[in-house]
């Protein structure tokens, strides 16, 4: 039963990386402007607070679900 609590940590911990890289890209975007008249051409970055904070978040809760699955796994592998 804990080899199954296990897999299913891993599932959600690979589940928040994947939301943690595509809030993180959904965050974070770039315009580019192109030169006009005298004003030089340039790149523009603008970050988006919430995407980003939910990356972070995603990536925090994941981290821990994988520092519990480890512990999951060494408890039942030491046969605790």
């Amino acid at each position: 039963m804990r080899w199954l609590a296990v897999f299913g940590e891993l599932v959600v911990a690979a589940l928040c990386g994947v939301a943690a890289v595509w809030s993180w890209r959904n965050g974070v975007r770039t315009s580019w402007y192109s030169p006009n008249g005298d004003m030089p051409g340039f790149d523009a970055i603008r970050y988006s607070g919430p995407w980003l904070s939910l990356a972070a978040l995603a990536a925090a809760v994941g981290g821990l679900l994988l520092i519990d699955l480890l512990a999951r796994a060494r408890r039942t592998t030491a046969g605790h």
